[in-house]
């Protein structure tokens, strides 16, 4: 069982930026693919980021590109999510998830790739 916590979440006014995190423990993290999803007040989840294995691999929801960068430190079985120039239409509830793949290359951008998840971190920009 891989147990995900996210951490970083918060108030910011619009324009300002955030780090999330996605730490586990007690497993190697560098056997999992790992997506960032979040889920605006009222709505569905929506896919906002993923990143392969190894980290060589990146792919971005069209409404934060240029914005968001993920990344991570397998040393530190942790994956960041930065976000910059937050917009109001960013406020939501962010919850990592993570797969064991034996694809060094592979994301996912479907919730349904992905077989454990955090309990999510509230951000909420205001205008």
């Amino acid at each position: 069982q891989v147990q995900l916590v996210e951490s970083g979440g918060g108030l910011v006014q619009a324009g300002g930026s955030l780090r999330l995190s996605c730490a586990t423990s007690g497993r190697t993290f560098s056997s999992y693919a790992v997506g960032w999803f979040r889920q605006p007040p009222g709505k569905e989840r929506d896919f906002v980021a993923a990143i392969s294995r190894s980290g060589g691999n990146k792919y971005y929801a069209d409404s934060v590109k240029g914005r968001f960068t993920i990344s991570r430190d397998n040393a530190k079985n942790t994956v960041y999510l930065q976000m910059n120039i937050l917009k109001p239409e960013d406020t939501a509830v962010y919850s990592c998830a993570a797969v064991e793949t034996m694809s060094t290359g592979a994301f996912y951008t479907s919730s349904h790739g992905y077989d454990y998840w955090g309990q999510g971190t509230q951000v909420t920009v205001s205008s």
